[in-house]
């Protein structure tokens, strides 16, 4: 579990394929700090496990083993060595909780269709599809890039966000362009709602039929 403050950007090392997996490197520094070989990080949002954890020079260089699926349903497929990926090591237990409940389980991916300064501040648009806007609501919570951000207006193709100087700066958003591809989770208390109140229809259903 993560709250989606970011703790850093790291650096994509290399990514190649491997004998069962392909192979992502990225160098930490401040979350690369106590990790382990089974710990988890996550990467653009994403919950990965380390599977090899190098010092070097002052930095940790953490390879994880992506699968196929993740591949496919991540805005992984376009990182390149030199990308910048937001860090965030798991929270802990009686750890400050700051943002809101992350999972680290992508829903889908975006696309920025606004990227701008708005005098200190920046605005940014991002089209998502269906199945993450049905739990998008005005001043909920969304993850995006595993960043914990409010949602300021929403529409039927897509969402906004401000962003505060902080977060441009010490996240990956300050690389990014229009037309970039980022990872999205809802917020999981609207999922669970959603599956209360669908579970309480089906047996509202079977109690009128019985009763018919």
């Amino acid at each position: 579990m993560f709250t989606g403050i970011v703790e850093e950007a790291g650096e994509v090392v290399e990514i190649q394929p491997g004998a069962r997996a392909i192979e992502l490197t990225v160098r930490a520094r401040k979350t690369g700090r106590g990790l382990k070989v089974g710990g988890s990080l996550a990467v653009n949002g994403c919950c990965l496990t380390a599977v090899q954890v190098r010092k070097r020079a002052g930095s940790t260089l953490v390879r994880f083993d992506l699968l196929r699926e993740t591949w496919e349903r991540t805005n992984f497929q376009y990182l390149q060595p030199g990308s910048l990926v937001n860090l965030e090591r798991p929270l802990r237990a009686g750890g400050e909780f700051g943002g809101h409940f992350v999972t680290g389980h992508i829903d889908g991916v975006g696309r920025i269709t606004r990227w701008e300064r708005a005098g200190q501040d920046h605005v940014l648009d991002i089209a998502a599809p269906p199945e993450v806007m049905r739990y998008i609501v005005y001043k909920g919570s969304v993850a995006v890039d595993g960043i914990s951000l409010t949602v300021a207006g929403v529409n039927r193709r897509g969402f906004r966000i401000w962003i505060i100087p902080h977060t441009y700066e010490v996240t990956n958003l300050r690389t990014r362009r229009v037309g970039d591809v980022v990872n999205l989770e809802a917020d999981l208390l609207g999922k669970y709602v959603e599956k209360f109140l669908r579970a309480r229809g089906t047996a509202r259903s079977t109690t009128e039929a019985r009763s018919d």
